[in-house]
């Protein structure tokens, strides 16, 4: 093959994933690169409201958004993590929560896990989550920017966002367009493919046809390129995850505004809620094994606090991914590329690094097979690290119905899952490499939270943890940490700021 020079780039596909593609790579290699994407009014996308991890403030801080425009157009809310109800009792009525911050500062390379291990053990009295100050300040609705803070504990608040899918993919839009990114009205009717099985161009129904030198499939499950044209394959991941149906419903937004995420089980999987400014995401993601979709509409409705403003949304999904995320010149990225359920709020994030992934990749010349090859490796690790993550708390879950049952005694741990709880129960040791997306203390917060309990500290810790200046330590810190979260601003009075245009108030 004639390799010529790298210079348009076409994204079939808008929504979410679409138009992030085509603000990131618009802005990377403005004036390099030319790119047009295909999308048509007349089809819907999937997204239904969207949580998100912390890594989206820098997509956004890269693209040079503002914050508080970001916010005001999107009807975003602050989240400083998610509130799991039901997952660590047969009967449903626990809770812990997975905070976006660090718990106490670390010290001589001792993670809070071996801390919590010792410290438990003289005080039994005292919550791990007492040592979070992002925690203590979602169980308490407050909410400040404590990004630039110079001190702890405030400097140990993390956040992202929740947000209208929608009217971020209108934002983006509107940006990218700015930057010269070209539009086009119109349905793909066909696909068709070069001598060596490369797309060669996209025809629209009204005969438009459009060609380029990378193609970006983000057409959603459907997989119009990745799939329906270049016969990728899937890989399957139903034994390690159970759920394959979901169930979305808005509902008109509650009195008070939390910043967080709820994630409740029900009888046949867990179901969600998203505060928005002017209305929540509520959704039930179950299996169909268990409910059909009248029974698992039915529990989601006698479950929701507010009151519906929609119809319900029925969604069917296989969590897994394309053998090939990347394959010839097409690179698929969002839902036509893989799915992990949005438990933890993942799926942005996975089309965001998957885009990060591809501008660091991305070719001079027309010779995509070395650049396609380390694509399609980082990713599927990324992604099975992430699926071991979600699993773990369906393995563990102590739920007391024949679905969660099943999830307990019948889903595949792989073997890193296992060796990592194994090494836990033993030590409190969490082993984390660079390029796992949640860290130690995010495996401590599951773990704990769903009964999974250290047996003691590592060899390290014993020797360098004194008990005495230990127990000094804990308290001093819960402490700061009450102390701290009176001084944060209500999430409520925050977000007013904000819409207002007034300057907020910032940690110290």
């Amino acid at each position: 093959m004639e390799y010529k020079k790298f210079k348009k780039v076409v994204i079939v596909g808008g929504g979410t994933s679409g138009w992030m593609a085509a603000a990131a790579i618009i802005k990377a290699f403005e004036g390099r690169l030319k790119v047009e994407l295909i999308e048509s009014d007349n089809v819907a996308t999937v997204g239904v409201g969207e949580a998100t991890i912390p890594p989206i403030r820098s997509f956004n801080e890269h693209l040079g958004i503002d914050e508080a425009e970001f916010v005001r157009e999107t009807n975003a809310t602050y989240k400083l993590g998610i509130d799991f109800r039901g997952w660590g009792s047969k009967t449903g009525d626990d809770c812990y929560f997975h905070p976006f911050g660090s718990y106490l500062d670390k010290q001589q390379s001792i993670h809070f896990a071996s801390y919590w291990s010792k410290l438990k053990q003289i005080v039994p009295e005292f919550n791990w989550e007492e040592y979070s100050l992002t925690t203590v300040a979602a169980r308490n609705n407050k909410f400040s920017d404590c990004t630039k803070a110079k001190s702890f504990p405030m400097k140990s608040v993390g956040y992202a966002y929740h947000f209208d899918a929608g009217l971020y993919a209108k934002y983006l839009r509107k940006y990218s367009e700015n930057l010269g990114v070209v539009r086009t009205e119109g349905f793909i009717k066909n696909v068709t493919l070069g001598s060596s099985g490369e797309i060669d161009k996209v025809i629209l129904e009204s005969g438009v046809e459009k060609k380029g030198d990378l193609y970006i499939d983000c057409s959603g499950f459907r997989g119009l390129l990745i799939e329906q044209a270049l016969k990728t394959g899937y890989v399957d991941w139903k034994e390690y995850l159970p759920c394959d149906r979901a169930i979305a419903v808005p509902t008109e937004r509650a009195e008070e505004l939390p910043p967080y995420t709820v994630a409740s089980t029900l009888s046949s999987g867990w179901m969600w809620r998203i505060p928005l400014q002017q209305r929540f995401g509520n959704g039930y993601v179950y299996s169909s094994d268990f409910l059909s979709e009248d029974q698992a509409c039915d529990e989601l409705l006698k479950n929701l606090e507010n009151k519906p403003i929609a119809d319900p949304k029925f969604i069917k999904f296989t969590t897994g991914h394309r053998k090939k995320l990347w394959n010839k010149n097409c690179v698929s990225i969002g839902l036509s590329s893989s799915f992990i359920e949005p438990l933890e709020s993942t799926s942005i994030h996975l089309i965001q690094s998957s885009i990060h992934r591809l501008i660091q990749l991305m070719p001079e010349m027309t010779d995509f097979s070395n650049a396609e090859e380390t694509f399609n490796q980082d990713s599927i690790k990324d992604i099975t690290y992430l699926r071991d993550f979600i699993s773990l708390h369906y393995r563990e879950c102590k739920r007391d119905t024949p679905f969660w049952s099943r999830c307990g005694n019948q889903l595949i741990e792989s073997d890193r899952l296992r060796n990592k709880i194994t090494a836990y129960r033993q030590s409190s040791y969490i082993s984390c490499g660079e390029e796992d997306l949640f860290k130690e203390e995010s495996w401590f917060a599951v773990m704990e939270g769903q009964g999974i309990h250290a047996k003691g500290a590592t060899l390290l810790s014993q020797r360098l943890l004194d008990l005495k200046t230990l127990k000094h330590q804990a308290i001093e810190m819960r402490t700061q940490i009450l102390q701290s979260s009176k001084l944060m601003s209500s999430h409520e009075k925050y977000l007013e700021r904000i819409l207002k245009n007034i300057e907020n108030i910032k940690c110290a």
